[in-house]
Formats: structure tokens, C-alpha cells, sequence
């Protein structure tokens, strides 16, 4: 594959379908998931008709469009692991500021 095909290859993985899935509908609800999607790539040629190049494409989930009785409402999708990230930091910090006025006391 040359540097072109892959450059190709990159601009069709990264459409509307990679963000936006097909729409469920279920009991007159209909439910479009969507994901945030990032994308990069890269390649190049070497003296000797020697070259290479890659891709990589990662996407997690967003939330979802939901139409309900003719009216749109987001639902954001919850990434627990950044919420106990978020609160082991938080306890870190709070362990340190707790250790640093203790010491400043003594």
C-alpha cells in the first residue's frame, strides 16, 4: 500500500459513520448512538523504493441522540473510569495539603 492508498484509507474511515451509528428504534423511540472519533496517520518514501506509513483511529463512546414524541434530548454517555480517576486524584491531593498542614503545625 502506498502513501496514497493509506491517506485514501484514512479519509473513508473518518466520516459521519464512524461517529454517528445506525439509529435503533424501539416502541416509537428512536436512539442514534454517537462516539467521538480521532484519527492520524502517517507515511513516507525511502531512497531506495523503500517507505512505509500507518494509521490509527480511536473512538469512544459519546452519548446518544434520543427523539422521543417529536422532541431531541442528549444523553451523555458516563466514562466511569474517569470519574474514580478523577476521584483518586482528588484524594491524592487532599492526602498531601492534609500532610503538608501537619507538618507545617509540628
Amino acid at each position: 500500500m502506498n502513501v496514497d492508498e493509506l491517506m485514501s484509507a484514512a479519509k473513508d474511515a473518518m466520516t459521519a459513520r464512524s461517529v454517528f451509528a445506525e439509529p435503533i428504534e424501539r416502541d416509537g423511540t428512536l436512539v442514534i448512538p454517537a462516539a467521538k472519533v480521532r484519527g492520524g496517520g502517517g507515511g513516507g518514501a525511502g531512497n531506495d523504493d523503500g517507505g512505509g506509513g500507518g494509521f490509527g483511529l480511536s473512538a469512544t463512546p459519546a452519548g446518544a441522540y434520543v427523539v422521543r414524541d417529536g422532541k431531541v434530548s442528549w444523553e451523555p454517555a458516563v466514562d466511569v473510569n474517569r470519574i474514580v480517576l478523577g476521584g483518586q486524584i482528588m484524594v491524592v491531593i487532599a492526602l498531601l495539603v492534609l500532610r503538608s498542614i501537619l507538618r507545617h503545625r509540628s
